[in-house]
């Protein structure tokens, strides 16, 4: 016989969430004596009282909503019977002034490329830049050629990647908010795995012009074409009189790639205090155990690396609006939560201009995953912060500057949230999921965590690791926190390679342009 399994998280929570997979039937009895009244999916909740309409639930302590209907003790409470609680105020939240320091973690190493500006790398990567998506096919071209006649002639050097995007022309570039797209591209060519070279691809009419995209690198000239300012960078414009035929431009391009590659060979590992490394954290395709699993054992890691000296950055606003009185109050000081607010009032303002608001953000996966709105999910995506206090806030397309942890304002989409990371500066990454999601990145290495044993034995080969040990009782958040830890340095040194590395699997860059097309 089946044991009934279930979690609840805090003594004050009038839900449990059912672990088993598969869910349990109807009449089953668990062992607090609650019989349910009909089945239950793995990851949905059971009231462990009769609720009546108005009544709150709880989870992680929190309110997550009000009953909508009766539901009776041993009853499924799911979306269809909750009504959201209004959003937080932005007014009147706790201000933190926290210096906690947590006992220093030292001695870590990882084998990385120092780069001439002090920043390491994990990868060592030529990337080419496009300044229009137009552009994208012959880079495209471009790049296999390289990859094929090139590279190896380069050992040193991983790989050869085009940043392409669908940017740059039919834009309103002048607009405010323009600059977000702008400066992402901009700090994406510079992310440390790229080694301070940047290549970059133009066709030569559109809005996006180098020296708009590298104020201070390129200069225009009267011919109508750029002067470099910089000999880290260099231009292929594909409009160029000099460029005769298909063929003309992709030797431009392999012209230029040459040059880069001959320098970037050059780069070697060597040992690196792990307080060089730019972390990003993010979540995806999540369920009820991200909040339990996967997302607390990213949280221990994060606080290992944050005493390690490392910058960490967790992202995601509307993944986090719901819990902001728990940012301002873990603030280093009153500064970094006023910033917090400041991002959370900006993305308040755009949502509205489009008319939507945060429960839009709840897929139907995360609902057939047991997270019944945006609060319940707000509250297990913060987890993957960990504990320590916030030092910095990161506006989207701006680089990290401040050890320690770090919030990016960004949207919560997967692709997104991790274009505006890999312009933060990221060298490594980690991805929880619950339902499942084969996201990777090709300009940083990935590290997949599975919130769920089903799905880690599912995937095997697209999950790195298995924090569903935890929810079987076969592992601790603490033992499982090191292990990832481990595993990260491991895969920032290049000793081991991730599940989407060796499959290839990448997303393409998905800019956050909230200025208007023309």
């Amino acid at each position: 016989m089946t044991t009934a399994r279930y979690i609840r998280i805090h003594e004050n929570d009038n839900v449990v969430t059912i672990a088993n997979d598969g869910g349990l039937p109807a009449g089953t009895m668990l062992d607090n004596g609650i019989e349910l009244r009909e089945a239950v999916p793995q990851g949905h909740k059971v009231a462990l009282t009769n609720l009546s309409p108005g009544d709150v639930v709880r989870r992680y302590n929190v309110v997550i909503g009000r009953a909508n209907t009766e539901i009776p003790k041993g009853g499924w409470v799911n979306e269809h019977r909750l009504d959201m609680p209004p959003p937080p105020q932005l007014d009147d939240l706790p201000i933190g002034n926290d210096d906690t320091v947590l006992e220093p973690l030292e001695g870590y190493t990882f084998e990385g490329f120092r780069n001439p500006d002090g920043s390491v790398g994990t990868r060592n990567l030529l990337a080419i830049s496009t300044s229009v998506q137009c552009v994208s096919g012959v880079v495209a071209h471009a790049v296999e050629r390289i990859r094929r006649e090139l590279l190896p002639k380069y050992p040193n050097v991983d790989d050869v990647i085009s940043l392409d995007h669908v940017y740059g022309c039919g834009v309103a570039i002048q607009a405010p908010d323009a600059v977000i797209p702008i400066r992402t591209l901009r700090n994406i060519a510079r992310n440390p795995n790229f080694g301070g070279r940047t290549l970059v691809v133009s066709l030569g009419c559109e809005k996006l012009q180098a020296d708009v995209f590298f104020p201070e690198r390129f200069i225009p000239i009267k011919s109508g074409g750029f002067q470099r300012q910089d000999d880290n960078i260099a231009l292929v414009t594909l409009q160029d009189e000099s460029n005769i035929g298909f063929d003309g431009m992709i030797q431009a391009i392999m012209k230029a790639a040459e040059e880069q590659l001959v320098v970037l060979n050059q780069r070697v590992r060597t040992t690196c205090p792990v307080s060089d490394l730019v972390v990003g954290v993010q979540c995806g395709g999540s369920d009820a155990f991200s909040g339990v699993s996967a997302n607390p054992v990213v949280g221990y890691a994060t606080d290992l690396f944050v005493r390690a000296g490392a910058s960490v950055m967790f992202s995601e606003v509307t993944e986090v609006r719901d819990g902001i009185a728990q940012l301002t109050a873990r603030a280093a000081n009153p500064e970094v939560a006023r910033q917090l607010v400041e991002q959370m009032d900006w993305y308040d303002r755009y949502l509205g201009r489009g008319s939507a608001d945060r429960s839009a953000n709840t897929s139907p996966g995360n609902k057939r995953g047991g997270l019944s709105n945006i609060v319940e999910k707000a509250m297990g995506s913060i987890v993957k912060s960990g504990s320590t206090p916030i030092r910095g806030v990161i506006p989207p397309g701006e680089r990290c500057t401040t050890r320690g942890l770090n919030f990016a304002a960004t949207p919560a989409s997967d692709f997104v949230c991790g274009t505006l990371q890999l312009a933060a500066g990221m060298t490594l990454h980690v991805f929880t999921t619950g339902r499942g999601t084969p996201y990777g990145l090709k300009e940083v290495p990935v590290v997949k965590v599975a919130t769920r044993s089903d799905l880690a034995r599912r995937w095997h080969d697209l999950m790195d690791i298995n924090a569903g040990r935890v929810v079987d009782g076969d592992a601790t958040i603490e033992e499982m926190g090191w292990e990832l830890f481990r595993y990260m340095i491991d895969v920032a040194s290049g000793r081991a390679k991730t599940c989407a590395e060796t499959l290839k699997l990448h997303n393409s860059l998905a800019l956050f342009n909230p200025a208007p097309i023309t």
